[in-house]
């Protein structure tokens, strides 16, 4: 099944990232390597220490945010970080005086709430927009072309970013969002129970992590040997990947009768058959993890600041890794733009507002706040300059990592995909079937 893309984007956002990442643009290796790499792994998470400067510095206010002191920025902030969201930008009202409305959108409303205001026009003056959803954005005229705006607002020259960031993610010349936050997945693993088990590393292959999470599985009925967020559109895509394959042909359309999709859906749907995930659709991953329940799951950075607020006694018990490999171990990169809304009355405000959260030092603080890997290339340089040994995983991780297909029907599809192998999972729906009225549903998507 072959289906037309929207608008081919080149996969190399991952890429460019970790060239400001590691700082070495020579050694940086191609997000389509097909040999599986090395595992990165370590066992001694951590409590997070970045830079010697943590809180983003006051600098002196230009005449032009002096005249907007009093006015308010509303921004909409995807999940439950709103207060931390909040604490940040608590010097930018101080340096400004512009004022900063946040709403915090929960994310199994995110969908409805910005397809709402998509639709109706009615949305905040700046958004945190991710990078699934950012074509639909473009393509429904809901974000504001600043190009000819930015020129006062150093931290968003297209040199801050990795190089050609900007232009990979903001099509024919215009500006409708700069990155803020990157992500990818890494393995988490709880280096105690699998030594008490008998392993002495975390898997390095799909095949091991079979083996193991069969083991691990054995332990008790309510216990299991890996976790599989049932919510997670991007895990059968990375499987793909992993398995040698894309859904994107090489002439941009969507293809997803290929061997290397049926092989990443008989690898997850393995997992299941085998008993060694759990199969509750309201699994909390951080509190499976933290009690050891499913002591081994793929999930980003993020997850790492949840396992030592909630659980400081684990210090030392658990590691990351980067993915197993099937064929190579590519997994995705994700993560945030922002940008200011079309219909933003207040447009200036709004831009300093994301000048502010382009800061370097900004960035940093927001790391360390809710461990979201920042997008700025000064603050991924000094990152990874510091020894915290997870961000060296997250970087190694990086440089095997690629970008969902930027394509407004992608989000639908990639719920399809989800869907079907739920189907297939939890219901116990004929595969062959479930697959034909896939292919089926996608090409209603996109041929739509």
């Amino acid at each position: 099944m072959r289906l037309t893309n929207w608008r081919p984007v080149a996969m190399v956002l991952a890429l460019m990232l970790v060239l400001a990442a590691c700082g070495d643009d020579s050694e940086s290796e191609s997000s389509t390597e097909t040999t599986a790499p090395t595992s990165t792994e370590t066992t001694a998470p951590q409590t997070t220490e970045t830079t010697e400067t943590t809180e983003p510095a006051v600098t002196e206010t230009t005449e032009a945010e002096n005249a907007l002191a009093g006015s308010t920025v509303s921004f909409w902030i995807m999940g439950d970080t709103a207060t931390a969201f909040e604490e940040l930008v608590a010097d930018f009202t101080t340096e400004t005086g512009i004022n900063v409305d946040v709403d915090a959108i929960p994310w199994d409303a995110v969908n409805d709430r910005l397809t709402t205001a998509v639709a109706s026009g009615d949305g905040p003056d700046v958004t945190q927009i991710g990078l699934s959803l950012l074509p639909t954005f473009i393509a429904g005229e809901a974000l504001m072309d600043v190009s000819g705006m930015i020129g006062d607002y150093p931290n968003l020259a297209n040199e801050s970013f990795p190089t050609d960031i900007m232009t990979a993610l903001n099509p024919d010349g215009a500006t409708y969002s700069f990155p803020w936050v990157s992500d990818t997945r890494v393995l988490f693993y709880r280096s105690d129970i699998l030594g008490d088990a008998g392993f002495d590393a975390p898997p390095a292959t799909w095949s091991e992590l079979m083996d193991m999470a069969t083991v691990l599985a054995d332990r008790g009925s309510t216990q299991y040997g890996y976790y599989i967020p049932q919510w997670d559109a991007p895990l059968p895509v990375a499987y793909t990947w992993q398995a040698g394959g894309d859904v994107i042909a090489a002439d941009g359309s969507i293809d997803l009768d290929t061997p290397e999709f049926r092989e990443a859906v008989d690898h997850y749907l393995g997992l299941y058959e085998a008993g060694v995930v759990p199969t509750a659709g309201d699994w909390d991953q951080a509190l499976g993890f933290i009690t050891g329940d499913a002591p081994m799951l793929v999930s980003g950075p993020y997850l790492a600041g949840a396992i030592n607020d909630q659980a400081p006694e684990l210090d030392g018990s658990w590691g990351v890794t980067t993915v197993p490999a099937g064929a190579n171990n590519t997994s995705l990169f994700a993560g945030s733009n922002i940008g200011v809304w079309s219909g933003s009355e207040n447009p200036e405000a709004a831009l300093a507002l994301v000048d502010y959260l382009a800061r370097p030092e900004t960035q940093l603080a927001w790391y360390e706040a809710v461990n979201e890997l920042p997008a700025v290339s000064a603050a991924l340089e000094q990152l990874t300059a510091g020894d915290d040994a997870t961000v060296a995983v997250y970087a190694a991780q990086l440089a095997n990592s690629r970008l969902l297909p930027l394509n407004p029907a992608w989000d639908a599809v990639g719920q399809e995909v989800l869907t079907m192998l739920n189907s297939v999972a939890l219901t116990g729906a004929d595969k062959d079937q479930a697959l034909a009225d896939l292919f089926d549903s996608v090409a209603g998507i996109v041929g739509g």
